[in-house]
């Protein structure tokens, strides 16, 4: 584990107190994310926030100017800590940090669910449900369109892998028949 992330999990711990303490865990996730996903995709904010000859108050005030009112004040105060001591390039393990932190508490796992056509939401709640069952949480999905599953679903959560897609299946058929015929 990189130093980077051992400092990432003291920030998220220490934000997601914050925010349970306020009730606020979800929305201070969806902040983060927002903010994470608008980080990475400005090229100039990035340029701008990597160049060391702008000082740390110079970037924090641009910040906060252009964050006004879209962040709470939790969030404005991690992010302004993180600017002041050189550590925003932490923010992207902050995040999954923090989910981890939140999904600990909620009893909550994400589950990236591929399939080859976007599930609706009623197809979301029933491989949200059937997966709750399994693993004893309440599941949230995302859903990612992949072409090379053939049909059936793939479906991720934390490191164990729900295989049961049509391409899956016939790779595991494959092995069966070249297992059976190396013997």
């Amino acid at each position: 584990m990189s130093q980077d992330t051992v400092v990432a999990k003291r920030y998220a711990k220490a934000l997601f107190q914050v925010a349970h303490e306020e009730q606020k865990t979800l929305e201070v996730e969806q902040e983060l994310k927002s903010l994470v996903e608008a980080l990475n995709s400005d090229v100039d904010l990035q340029r701008f926030i990597a160049t060391p000859k702008i000082s740390g108050e110079q970037k924090l005030e641009v910040l906060k100017t252009a964050l006004s009112g879209k962040l709470s004040a939790t969030v404005i105060n991690t992010l302004e800590l993180l600017v002041q001591r050189g550590r925003i390039g932490i923010l992207g393990d902050l995040l999954d940090s923090y989910i981890k932190l939140e999904g600990e508490s909620l009893g909550l796992a994400d589950a990236t669910v591929y399939s080859t056509y976007p599930l609706n939401e009623q197809e979301q709640e029933e491989v949200a449900a059937e997966f709750g069952r399994l693993s004893g949480r309440n599941i949230r999905v995302s859903n990612v369109v992949d072409k090379s599953l053939l049909g059936g679903l793939k479906v991720i959560i934390g490191d164990t892998l729900y295989d049961g897609s049509l391409s899956g299946k016939l790779e595991r058929l494959e092995k069966s028949f070249n297992d059976k015929h190396r013997r």
